[in-house]
Parts: C-alpha cells; structure tokens; sequence
C-alpha cells in the first residue's frame, strides 16, 4: 500500500517539474482552449479605488461552489461611456475565464449597451460545459451590479450637488 502511495507521489511530483507541460495536457482535458487562454492571459486585472465617483464595483459570489468575482468600471461622466474596466476573481478557471471575456466586452461600450449582455453569450464565447455555467451567470451579475452602483452614486451626487460648483452664487431671476 505504502509502495502504491509512494510511487503516485513520484509521479505528481514528476508531472510537477514539468508543470506547463502538465498543466496543458489536464486543462485541455477539462476546459475548452478560449478559458485556458483567458485563464493563462487574463485580460483587464487589477482594482480601481472604489470611493472614486467615476468607478461602479460590482460584487458577486455563488455560495454553492465559493467562486467570488468583483468587477469595476470606470464610466466618462460626460458621455456614459466605460472607458475602463478591471476585475478580481477568487475562483476556478471558467470563473477567471468569464471575468476576462467580461472586461473585454465591457471596454468602451455604453452603460445601457453592456446591460443587454447575457450570461448565455459568455458561456457560448467560452463553451463552458453545464456544469459551469454558474461562472457567466456571475460575470453577467457582476456587471449589473458594477452599473447599479455607478448609477447609485452618480444619483447620490446629483442629490448632494445642488449648490454651484467654486462657491459661486445662484442667481435668481
């Protein structure tokens, strides 16, 4: 038994010394090439800071399987435009892989644009299995809520904004 044991650790450990090689061989087995590209290159990585006016951060997760996505948008006030994009994802490889996909299709498109986006296109994008939808259904519920919370503070600032910009004085007629 110990023999049996010690010899699947050689082997883990050999797969290991080669661990792209490896990795390649398991991830195409399991996922399809466009999340391995996303995955290994994923695009649009970081955080804004979110107190910043311009920036709308979605927060989501799916208690089921523990994935955790945030994305963040910055938006041109002037003309609702997404000028740019970034997420953080705590999760498995389609999960990372529909973050991307997301922030990619996010940049530089309108608010209202970006909403019409579906989980379903993401999936299809990635050819996700069934089993891993669940990862573009938080991708499409991370950029909800990124434009609900832009939306929140952008009407937060036109309620709190009503007097003149440098203390200028209302004129009255």
């Amino acid at each position: 038994m110990l023999a049996q044991f010690t010899r699947g650790l050689v082997s883990v450990a050999s797969a290991m010394t080669q661990p792209k090689r490896a990795g390649l061989l398991l991830t195409s087995r399991l996922y399809h090439e466009k999340v391995v590209e996303h995955y290994d290159n994923p695009r649009n990585v970081g955080s804004f800071d979110k107190d910043d006016p311009t920036v709308g951060t979605g927060l989501v997760g799916s208690p089921a399987c523990g994935d955790v996505m945030k994305l963040q948008i910055k938006v041109d006030e002037n003309t609702g435009k997404i000028v740019d994009t970034c997420f953080k994802t705590f999760g498995c490889g389609s999960a990372i892989a529909s973050s991307s996909v997301a922030t990619e299709w996010i940049k530089g498109r309108q608010m209202e644009e970006v909403l019409t986006i579906k989980n379903s296109d993401i999936a299809k994008h990635l050819s996700l299995p069934p089993v891993k939808l669940h990862c573009s259904m938080l991708a499409e519920d991370a950029i909800k809520a990124a434009v609900k919370d832009y939306q929140k503070k952008k009407a937060k600032r036109g309620d709190n904004n009503s007097s003149p910009p440098d203390g200028q004085a209302t004129v009255v007629g």
